[in-house]
């Protein structure tokens, strides 16, 4: 048995248990997104005790070497003592809400400006904290020209911060965020290779990003973008990246319905499953996965046996629960 103490508590952790899981067993509450040490929205600094490698996967050496490490990998073997990161390290900016729109049935938009200067690249996630602590992570759909941050957030029923921002903020608000994280973004050096991109769901919001700011930096080897939905009511911005393939002749859209018939325009059958059987030799492309963490990795797997390089295939797989705590 691990003791876990946190602010002046000891709290116990069950064998093989995480601290985050352990903690929220106990009703205690810290920032927590993607449970899967890839937003790195848990991260919490040891202040005694010994943390195991694995707990620090991914980080900075520089934080690494603070002994900063990830709540939702972290499963100690010996008693730790712990504490929330310093306002150094994770610092937090405000943001006005300058737009909220529907995009269809259960997708919004929300458009945020900064209210002081924010460094990104698009496809890249930000963190956004309600006022109790609750956090959640957002890619960016938006690229630095636009002035503001584009976030298409789907409505979950039973999703906190969901229900939070549909129902009770509004135009004008201020939220907090944090940020960017990630390395799904686009890069220039080779102007000329062709790109493929899948999604899933809002997991159009970063590949849109990642698109345009392709695009206005002139990329010029073919861009294309197979975007799936279970039914054609989930697909979205369809008018807008259709114009979009008008005003670039390199750049190539289409969405996928994998249930039931598509209407005109559409393919049946899964966005990866229709883009490996059209693109069959992937080498030297480069792919970027968006969406269900089933759908991101078992492509990565095909989009490598197909030729691509693993440095060439970006990922970013979205965790859709509410809660690391287990079923």
């Amino acid at each position: 048995m691990t003791i876990v103490t946190y602010a002046n508590k000891h709290y116990e952790l069950d064998s093989g248990e995480s601290v985050l899981v352990g903690l929220q067993r106990h009703g205690v509450s810290i920032p927590s997104s993607c449970c899967s040490g890839i937003c790195q929205a848990c991260m919490l600094l040891a202040i005694k005790g010994t943390l195991p490698s694995e707990a620090q996967k991914g980080l900075k050496p520089t934080l690494q070497k603070q002994n900063y490490f990830l709540a939702c990998i972290c499963k100690p073997t010996t008693d730790i003592e712990i504490t929330l990161p310093s306002d150094e390290v994770r610092h937090r900016l405000s943001a006005r809400v300058e737009e909220k729109v529907f995009l269809n049935a259960d997708i919004f938009r929300i458009r945020l400006a900064c209210k002081e200067a924010f460094n990104y690249f698009p496809g890249q996630f930000i963190r956004l904290y309600r006022p109790d602590g609750l956090v959640r992570s957002y890619s960016l759909a938006s690229v630095p020209e636009d002035k503001t941050l584009e976030l298409h957030i789907r409505h979950l029923p039973d999703g906190q911060m969901t229900t939070w921002l549909k129902e009770q903020v509004n135009t004008g608000d201020t939220l907090e965020i944090e940020g960017p994280s990630g390395d799904c973004f686009y890069l220039s050096g080779n102007e000329q290779q062709s790109l493929l991109m899948i999604g899933t769901g809002t997991g159009l919001a970063p590949l849109l990003g990642i698109i345009r700011d392709a695009l206005q930096k002139g990329h010029l080897g073919p861009i294309y973008l197979y975007h799936g939905s279970h039914q054609p009511e989930g697909l979205y911005l369809v008018s807008e990246l259709k114009a979009l393939t008008e005003q670039y002749s390199n750049f190539h859209y289409t969405a996928c319905i994998s249930s039931g018939s598509a209407p005109n325009g559409c393919e049946n059958g899964r966005a990866n499953d229709i883009a490996l059987r059209n693109h069959p030799d992937l080498k030297e492309w480069k792919a970027y996965l968006c969406g269900h963490p089933s759908m991101v990795t078992n492509t990565k797997t095909k989009i490598y046996l197909g030729g691509a390089s693993l440095s060439d295939i970006y990922s970013d797989p979205f965790v859709l629960s509410d809660s690391c705590a287990p079923n």
